[in-house]
Protein backbone atom coordinates (compact mmCIF):
# COMPACT_ATOMS: atom_id res chain seq x y z
CA UNK A 1 0.00 0.00 0.00
CA UNK A 2 1.26 3.49 -0.86
CA UNK A 3 0.84 4.81 2.68
CA UNK A 4 3.36 2.25 3.91
CA UNK A 5 5.91 2.70 1.16
CA UNK A 6 9.22 4.01 2.50
CA UNK A 7 10.05 7.64 1.69
CA UNK A 8 13.64 8.71 1.18
CA UNK A 9 15.03 12.23 1.16
CA UNK A 10 18.78 12.74 1.14
CA UNK A 11 20.18 10.17 3.63
CA UNK A 12 16.96 9.74 5.61
CA UNK A 13 14.35 7.06 4.90
CA UNK A 14 10.97 7.14 6.63
CA UNK A 15 9.48 3.69 7.17
CA UNK A 16 6.12 4.96 5.93
CA UNK A 17 4.39 8.16 4.80
CA UNK A 18 2.70 8.95 8.14
CA UNK A 19 4.13 11.99 9.92
CA UNK A 20 3.24 13.24 13.39
CA UNK A 21 2.41 16.89 12.79
CA UNK A 22 3.81 19.45 15.24
CA UNK A 23 1.25 19.86 18.03
CA UNK A 24 1.81 22.42 20.77
CA UNK A 25 1.36 20.97 24.26
CA UNK A 26 1.72 24.23 26.24
CA UNK A 27 3.22 22.16 29.04
CA UNK A 28 6.79 23.42 29.37
CA UNK A 29 8.34 25.54 32.08
CA UNK A 30 11.01 28.02 30.95
CA UNK A 31 11.03 26.27 27.58
CA UNK A 32 12.09 22.85 28.86
CA UNK A 33 10.50 19.64 27.59
CA UNK A 34 9.61 17.24 30.39
CA UNK A 35 8.18 13.72 30.92
CA UNK A 36 4.91 14.78 29.29
CA UNK A 37 6.74 15.52 26.02
CA UNK A 38 8.73 12.30 26.27
CA UNK A 39 5.57 10.22 26.63
CA UNK A 40 3.55 12.24 24.10
CA UNK A 41 6.16 12.03 21.34
CA UNK A 42 7.53 8.63 22.32
CA UNK A 43 4.14 6.95 22.26
CA UNK A 44 3.59 8.07 18.69
CA UNK A 45 6.96 6.65 17.68
CA UNK A 46 5.95 3.36 19.32
CA UNK A 47 2.64 3.73 17.49
CA UNK A 48 4.38 3.31 14.16
CA UNK A 49 4.67 6.77 12.57
CA UNK A 50 7.52 7.31 10.12
CA UNK A 51 8.52 10.79 11.35
CA UNK A 52 7.72 12.42 14.67
CA UNK A 53 7.90 16.21 14.90
CA UNK A 54 8.19 18.16 18.10
CA UNK A 55 5.74 20.95 18.72
CA UNK A 56 6.54 24.42 17.36
CA UNK A 57 9.80 24.95 19.25
CA UNK A 58 10.73 28.55 19.91
CA UNK A 59 14.07 29.71 18.53
CA UNK A 60 14.05 32.77 20.82
CA UNK A 61 12.49 33.13 24.25
CA UNK A 62 10.29 36.00 23.06
CA UNK A 63 9.18 33.84 20.13
CA UNK A 64 7.05 31.56 22.32
CA UNK A 65 3.31 31.61 21.75
CA UNK A 66 2.70 31.13 25.47
CA UNK A 67 4.81 30.83 28.64
CA UNK A 68 4.11 27.08 28.36
CA UNK A 69 5.80 26.67 24.99
CA UNK A 70 8.88 24.52 24.48
CA UNK A 71 12.05 26.10 23.13
CA UNK A 72 15.58 25.54 21.98
CA UNK A 73 17.11 28.99 22.42
CA UNK A 74 19.97 27.78 24.61
CA UNK A 75 22.17 24.73 25.07
CA UNK A 76 20.45 23.55 28.26
CA UNK A 77 17.17 23.25 26.36
CA UNK A 78 18.89 21.27 23.61
CA UNK A 79 20.28 18.85 26.20
CA UNK A 80 16.78 18.31 27.55
CA UNK A 81 15.52 17.40 24.08
CA UNK A 82 18.30 14.85 23.40
CA UNK A 83 16.82 11.83 25.26
CA UNK A 84 13.46 12.40 23.58
CA UNK A 85 15.05 12.40 20.13
CA UNK A 86 17.04 9.28 21.02
CA UNK A 87 13.92 7.42 22.17
CA UNK A 88 11.99 8.33 19.01
CA UNK A 89 14.85 6.99 16.92
CA UNK A 90 15.14 3.84 19.04
CA UNK A 91 11.56 2.98 18.06
CA UNK A 92 12.26 3.15 14.34
CA UNK A 93 10.87 6.63 13.69
CA UNK A 94 12.83 9.65 12.54
CA UNK A 95 12.95 12.54 15.06
CA UNK A 96 12.15 15.96 13.60
CA UNK A 97 12.03 19.42 15.13
CA UNK A 98 9.88 22.31 13.99
CA UNK A 99 11.60 25.66 14.56
CA UNK A 100 9.29 28.59 15.17
CA UNK A 101 8.82 32.22 16.19
CA UNK A 102 5.31 33.39 17.06
CA UNK A 103 5.74 37.09 16.22
CA UNK A 104 2.60 39.04 17.11
CA UNK A 105 0.86 35.87 18.32
CA UNK A 106 3.38 35.53 21.16
CA UNK A 107 2.81 36.47 24.81
CA UNK A 108 -0.54 34.68 24.99
CA UNK A 109 -2.14 32.65 27.74
CA UNK A 110 -2.32 28.89 27.22
CA UNK A 111 -5.51 27.84 25.40
CA UNK A 112 -7.23 26.33 28.44
CA UNK A 113 -6.73 29.68 30.24
CA UNK A 114 -8.45 31.55 27.41
CA UNK A 115 -5.53 32.25 25.08
CA UNK A 116 -5.76 36.05 25.44
CA UNK A 117 -2.74 38.31 25.12
CA UNK A 118 -0.76 38.58 28.35
CA UNK A 119 0.22 42.07 29.42
CA UNK A 120 3.52 42.69 31.22
CA UNK A 121 1.74 42.63 34.59
CA UNK A 122 0.44 39.16 33.74
CA UNK A 123 3.82 37.68 32.81
CA UNK A 124 3.71 38.78 29.17
CA UNK A 125 6.33 40.45 27.01
CA UNK A 126 6.67 42.78 24.03
CA UNK A 127 5.76 41.07 20.79
CA UNK A 128 7.33 41.76 17.39
CA UNK A 129 6.06 41.64 13.81
CA UNK A 130 6.73 43.10 10.36
CA UNK A 131 4.35 45.99 11.12
CA UNK A 132 2.71 47.32 14.33
CA UNK A 133 -0.64 45.66 13.54
CA UNK A 134 -2.14 43.65 16.43
CA UNK A 135 -3.91 40.38 15.79
CA UNK A 136 -7.08 41.85 17.30
CA UNK A 137 -7.89 45.50 17.85
CA UNK A 138 -7.82 45.55 21.66
CA UNK A 139 -4.34 44.02 21.93
CA UNK A 140 -1.13 45.95 22.53
CA UNK A 141 0.48 46.37 19.09
CA UNK A 142 3.64 44.48 18.24
CA UNK A 143 6.89 46.33 17.64
CA UNK A 144 7.97 46.46 13.99
CA UNK A 145 11.28 44.66 13.63
CA UNK A 146 14.23 46.86 12.68
CA UNK A 147 17.38 45.62 10.91
CA UNK A 148 18.96 44.43 14.15
CA UNK A 149 15.77 42.62 15.12
CA UNK A 150 15.52 40.93 11.74
CA UNK A 151 19.13 39.80 12.00
CA UNK A 152 18.48 38.41 15.47
CA UNK A 153 15.55 36.35 14.16
CA UNK A 154 17.62 34.80 11.37
CA UNK A 155 20.48 34.06 13.76
CA UNK A 156 17.98 32.59 16.21
CA UNK A 157 16.76 30.11 13.61
CA UNK A 158 20.35 29.28 12.63
CA UNK A 159 21.51 28.64 16.19
CA UNK A 160 18.38 26.65 16.97
CA UNK A 161 19.04 24.39 13.97
CA UNK A 162 22.59 23.74 15.19
CA UNK A 163 21.25 22.85 18.63
CA UNK A 164 18.53 20.60 17.17
CA UNK A 165 21.17 18.72 15.19
CA UNK A 166 23.30 18.28 18.29
CA UNK A 167 20.28 16.99 20.20
CA UNK A 168 19.79 14.22 17.64
CA UNK A 169 17.04 15.52 15.37
CA UNK A 170 17.35 14.47 11.74
CA UNK A 171 14.70 16.57 9.97
CA UNK A 172 14.30 20.30 10.58
CA UNK A 173 11.17 22.21 9.64
CA UNK A 174 10.95 26.00 9.50
CA UNK A 175 7.49 27.19 10.57
CA UNK A 176 6.19 29.85 8.17
CA UNK A 177 2.47 29.13 8.61
CA UNK A 178 -0.52 29.69 10.89
CA UNK A 179 -0.02 33.40 11.39
CA UNK A 180 3.36 33.18 13.09
CA UNK A 181 6.24 35.53 12.37
CA UNK A 182 7.48 34.32 8.99
CA UNK A 183 3.90 34.01 7.74
CA UNK A 184 3.23 37.53 9.01
CA UNK A 185 5.95 38.78 6.67
CA UNK A 186 4.50 36.84 3.73
CA UNK A 187 0.97 38.18 3.98
CA UNK A 188 0.01 41.72 2.90
CA UNK A 189 -2.64 41.65 5.63
CA UNK A 190 0.05 41.78 8.32
CA UNK A 191 2.99 43.27 6.39
CA UNK A 192 2.68 46.96 5.48
CA UNK A 193 6.41 47.69 5.35
CA UNK A 194 7.80 50.12 2.81
CA UNK A 195 11.37 48.75 2.90
CA UNK A 196 12.86 45.72 1.14
CA UNK A 197 10.90 43.37 3.44
CA UNK A 198 7.51 44.65 2.28
CA UNK A 199 5.49 45.28 -0.85
CA UNK A 200 6.25 42.78 -3.61
CA UNK A 201 6.12 39.02 -3.17
CA UNK A 202 9.91 38.92 -3.46
CA UNK A 203 10.25 41.42 -0.62
CA UNK A 204 7.62 39.83 1.63
CA UNK A 205 9.32 36.45 1.17
CA UNK A 206 12.79 37.87 1.86
CA UNK A 207 12.95 37.07 5.59
CA UNK A 208 11.82 33.48 5.04
CA UNK A 209 14.28 33.00 2.19
CA UNK A 210 17.13 34.47 4.25
CA UNK A 211 16.19 32.18 7.11
CA UNK A 212 16.13 29.14 4.83
CA UNK A 213 19.53 29.99 3.33
CA UNK A 214 21.07 30.54 6.74
CA UNK A 215 19.64 27.34 8.22
CA UNK A 216 20.55 25.26 5.16
CA UNK A 217 24.14 26.50 5.50
CA UNK A 218 24.45 24.88 8.95
CA UNK A 219 22.01 21.97 8.48
CA UNK A 220 23.99 19.03 7.05
CA UNK A 221 23.71 18.39 3.33
CA UNK A 222 22.69 14.80 4.01
CA UNK A 223 19.65 15.76 6.12
CA UNK A 224 16.26 17.04 4.89
CA UNK A 225 14.97 20.56 5.49
CA UNK A 226 11.22 21.21 5.32
CA UNK A 227 9.17 24.40 5.41
CA UNK A 228 5.57 24.63 6.61
CA UNK A 229 3.41 27.27 4.94
CA UNK A 230 -0.20 28.38 5.01
CA UNK A 231 -1.21 28.12 1.36
CA UNK A 232 -4.05 30.61 1.83
CA UNK A 233 -5.12 33.16 4.44
CA UNK A 234 -8.76 32.42 3.58
CA UNK A 235 -9.29 36.19 3.64
CA UNK A 236 -9.72 38.81 0.93
CA UNK A 237 -6.47 40.56 0.03
CA UNK A 238 -4.36 38.01 1.86
CA UNK A 239 -1.73 35.43 0.95
CA UNK A 240 -3.07 32.91 -1.56
CA UNK A 241 -2.32 29.68 -3.37
CA UNK A 242 -0.86 31.43 -6.44
CA UNK A 243 1.75 33.12 -4.25
CA UNK A 244 2.34 29.84 -2.44
CA UNK A 245 3.24 28.14 -5.72
CA UNK A 246 5.66 30.98 -6.52
CA UNK A 247 7.20 30.74 -3.06
CA UNK A 248 7.66 26.97 -3.40
CA UNK A 249 9.51 27.55 -6.67
CA UNK A 250 11.93 29.76 -4.76
CA UNK A 251 12.37 27.36 -1.85
CA UNK A 252 13.45 24.31 -3.84
CA UNK A 253 16.68 25.80 -5.23
CA UNK A 254 17.65 26.92 -1.72
CA UNK A 255 17.73 23.32 -0.53
CA UNK A 256 14.23 22.85 0.86
CA UNK A 257 13.19 19.23 0.37
CA UNK A 258 9.48 19.37 1.16
CA UNK A 259 6.75 21.98 1.62
CA UNK A 260 4.36 21.08 4.42
CA UNK A 261 1.13 22.64 3.18
CA UNK A 262 -1.43 23.91 5.69
CA UNK A 263 -3.56 27.07 5.56
CA UNK A 264 -5.07 29.87 7.62
CA UNK A 265 -4.19 31.19 11.05
CA UNK A 266 -3.22 34.76 10.17
CA UNK A 267 -6.40 36.74 10.88
CA UNK A 268 -9.50 36.23 12.96
CA UNK A 269 -11.85 37.11 10.09
CA UNK A 270 -10.66 34.18 7.95
CA UNK A 271 -13.47 32.26 6.24
CA UNK A 272 -12.34 28.64 6.23
CA UNK A 273 -14.60 26.02 4.67
CA UNK A 274 -13.44 22.78 6.31
CA UNK A 275 -14.17 19.24 5.27
CA UNK A 276 -12.34 15.92 4.94
CA UNK A 277 -8.99 16.57 3.26
CA UNK A 278 -9.94 20.19 2.55
CA UNK A 279 -6.31 21.35 2.33
CA UNK A 280 -5.04 18.47 0.21
CA UNK A 281 -5.68 20.27 -3.14
CA UNK A 282 -3.20 22.95 -2.06
CA UNK A 283 -0.49 20.33 -1.53
CA UNK A 284 -1.36 18.69 -4.85
CA UNK A 285 -1.12 21.94 -6.82
CA UNK A 286 2.19 22.99 -5.24
CA UNK A 287 3.65 19.54 -5.87
CA UNK A 288 2.53 19.60 -9.49
CA UNK A 289 3.37 23.19 -10.42
CA UNK A 290 6.45 23.86 -8.30
CA UNK A 291 8.05 20.44 -8.74
CA UNK A 292 8.74 19.94 -5.05
CA UNK A 293 7.67 17.25 -2.59
CA UNK A 294 4.73 18.18 -0.40
CA UNK A 295 2.99 17.09 2.78
CA UNK A 296 -0.80 17.14 3.08
CA UNK A 297 -2.70 18.01 6.26
CA UNK A 298 -6.24 18.77 7.39
CA UNK A 299 -9.03 16.41 8.48
CA UNK A 300 -7.21 13.31 7.30
CA UNK A 301 -8.75 10.70 9.57
CA UNK A 302 -9.23 7.41 7.70
CA UNK A 303 -6.53 4.96 6.55
CA UNK A 304 -8.04 4.59 3.07
CA UNK A 305 -8.22 8.38 2.71
CA UNK A 306 -4.55 8.78 3.69
CA UNK A 307 -3.50 5.96 1.37
CA UNK A 308 -5.37 7.48 -1.58
CA UNK A 309 -3.66 10.86 -1.09
CA UNK A 310 -0.28 9.16 -1.51
CA UNK A 311 -1.31 6.68 -4.19
CA UNK A 312 -2.87 9.37 -6.38
CA UNK A 313 0.18 11.63 -6.18
CA UNK A 314 -1.54 14.45 -4.34
CA UNK A 315 1.25 14.56 -1.76
CA UNK A 316 4.33 12.62 -0.69
CA UNK A 317 3.46 12.33 3.01
CA UNK A 318 0.45 12.96 5.21
CA UNK A 319 0.82 14.85 8.48
CA UNK A 320 -1.73 13.94 11.13
CA UNK A 321 -2.48 15.93 14.26
CA UNK A 322 -5.87 15.52 15.95
CA UNK A 323 -6.29 11.96 14.71
CA UNK A 324 -3.00 11.05 16.38
CA UNK A 325 -4.11 12.77 19.57
CA UNK A 326 -7.17 10.54 19.54
CA UNK A 327 -5.21 7.45 18.57
CA UNK A 328 -1.40 7.33 18.93
CA UNK A 329 -1.55 3.90 17.28
CA UNK A 330 -3.28 5.09 14.12
CA UNK A 331 -0.43 3.72 11.92
CA UNK A 332 -0.96 0.25 13.36
CA UNK A 333 -4.70 0.46 12.87
CA UNK A 334 -4.14 1.74 9.32
CA UNK A 335 -1.77 -1.12 8.54
CA UNK A 336 -4.31 -3.66 9.69
CA UNK A 337 -7.11 -2.08 7.63
CA UNK A 338 -4.89 -1.85 4.55
CA UNK A 339 -3.55 -5.39 4.87
CA UNK A 340 0.02 -4.44 5.74
CA UNK A 341 2.06 -6.34 8.29
CA UNK A 342 3.70 -4.00 10.79
CA UNK A 343 6.25 -5.08 13.36
CA UNK A 344 6.37 -3.44 16.76
CA UNK A 345 8.42 -3.23 19.93
CA UNK A 346 9.47 -6.64 21.24
CA UNK A 347 7.86 -5.73 24.55
CA UNK A 348 4.49 -5.73 22.76
CA UNK A 349 5.16 -8.82 20.66
CA UNK A 350 2.43 -10.92 22.29
CA UNK A 351 -0.12 -8.45 20.89
CA UNK A 352 0.84 -9.02 17.27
Amino acid sequence: MALFDPFTQRSITLRNRIVVSPMCQYSSEDGFPNPWHHVHLGSRAVGGAGLVFTEATAVLEEGRITPGDAGIWNDALAEAWAPIAAFIESQGAVPGMQLAHAGRKASSAVPWAGGAQLRATEGGWQTVAPSPIPLVADQDPPAALDDDGLRAVVIGFRDAAVRALGAGFRVAEIHAAHGYLLHQFLSPLSNERADHYGGSLENRARLLLETVETVRAVWPEELPLWVRISASDWAEGGWDIDESVELARLLGPLGVDLVDVSSGGLVRHQQIVPGPGYQVPYAERIRREAGIATGAVGLITEPSQADEIIASGQADVVLLARELLRDPYFPRRAAKELGVELTGPVQYGRAW
